[in-house]
């Protein structure tokens, strides 16, 4: 399951657990279980309730109670993990926990120039932004998906209250854990990230990739912040797409997604293009690299490229392709793909010594093999001698080991 976020009036940790709440509503009887768990006092209050904003229905979680009063006077980093490790929460939950307080402090830590454990949380340290916390750890331990990603985040603007004194949005803290995501100023001030929020979304890694995720969308949710905001609704909206049927899934593949980049090449000589095919290559994340003869405009023969690479390695994949060849322009996408399961085996030969093969199995249950053609060149030499090596270490299932 992939889930993706729109932030369409920005996030903060009740937002996040109303949109999860919203869409899977048996989630929120376990994750106010683990803010009792955590230390939620019991004049505090945790629930979930239907929401309505700028006409779209949703869910609000609302945590209150009397801040004047909690167990805990300390919002020290070092403080709030102890409590969480000492508790009864469940390991992964508390882990979870942990890390996300965890990117807090170090942001906090880089901007006020302290150690990690010597961060004093203020404007998160009372139990409404703990429980926050602990019920997003809850949640996210509870999804269990294989991916998130979320559309552009709004920047806000104007200044936010802190203990520290009056702060630009977004807050430095939240500016440091959102770094390297994609921000758009849509015109509407305030603080529309908390760093909550923002610590939600580094633990999450979230992706940012320039589509929408590939699958049958099987729920969604609506999570509404106490804000009103000018012309939009103020909530967090989760999209979770199955990105496989499990109980359709074949037992002899596997499937995932691979980018595809491709391009023209007519103004750069054979020899020069064949290093920087080479070079691409050799690109981290690069699998494969193809190339064929095309006829282009005016008659003109040219070289069709077409670059096979790791999602996660698109950007760099691209920019190599504009460094090794004299293309200004090209075409990438995502693509579904399916595999046979793989098993790297070793084999014998007659003369020749173990060989490294790929061994597969086909839909139908035949068996399949193939030996590395590197290992082939090494232990025999000719066309022929590499075809009779071939032969023998395919077909001496004795050999193996």
């Amino acid at each position: 399951m992939h889930i993706h976020l729109d932030l369409v009036g920005g996030i903060a940790g009740d937002m996040f657990l109303a949109a999860v709440v919203h869409a899977w509503p048996e989630t929120e009887a376990p994750i106010i279980a683990a803010m009792r768990a955590a230390g939620l006092p019991d004049n505090w209050s945790a629930e979930a309730s239907p929401a309505l904003s700028a006409g779209i229905t949703g869910m609000r979680f609302r945590i209150s109670g009397d801040a004047g009063h909690h167990h805990h006077a300390t919002g020290s980093f070092k403080d709030i993990r102890a409590r969480l490790l000492a508790s009864t929460l469940s390991p992964e939950v508390a882990e979870r926990s942990v890390a996300i307080f965890q990117l807090l402090a170090e942001a906090e830590a880089e901007i006020h120039g302290k150690s990690v454990d010597e961060v004093h949380f203020h404007e998160i340290a009372d139990w409404d932004s703990v429980a926050d916390i602990v019920g997003a750890a809850t949640a996210i331990e509870h999804l269990g998906a294989s991916g998130w990603s979320v559309g552009d985040i709004p920047m806000g603007g104007g200044l936010v209250k802190t203990a520290h004194g009056d702060l630009p949005v977004p807050a430095p803290a939240t500016s440091l854990l959102l770094r390297g995501l994609r921000m758009s100023d849509d015109g509407i001030p305030g603080e529309r990230v908390t760093p909550t929020g923002a610590a939600i979304l580094a633990y999450l890694n979230v992706s940012q990739d320039q589509r929408r995720p590939a699958g049958r969308l099987a729920r969604t949710g609506h999570g509404m912040g106490t804000r009103k905001l000018e012309g939009r609704a103020n909530m967090v909206r989760l999209l979770a797409f199955e990105t496989r049927d499990a109980a359709t899934k074949p037992q002899w593949g596997r499937a995932d997604e691979i980018g595809v980049i491709s391009f023209e090449v007519d103004d750069q000589t054979g020899e020069d293009l064949a290093v920087g095919i080479e070079a691409l290559r050799e690109t981290d994340g690069v699998l494969d690299v193809v190339q064929y003869a095309v006829t282009g405009k005016k008659g003109r023969m040219a070289v069709s490229i077409r670059v096979l690479c790791r999602i996660e390695a698109i950007e760099t994949a691209i920019e190599a392709c504009f460094v090794e060849t004299t293309t200004i322009g090209l075409r990438y996408r995502i693509e579904q793909r399916m595999l046979l399961e793989r098993e790297e085996v070793s084999v014998t030969a007659g003369v020749a010594g173990p060989l490294g093969a790929k061994r597969v199995t086909r839909p139908d249950g035949v068996t399949t093999m193939k030996v590395d053609m590197d290992a082939l060149a090494r232990e025999a030499s000719g066309q022929g001698g590499r075809a009779r090596v071939r032969r023998l270490a395919e077909g001496d299932d004795d050999g193996e080991r």
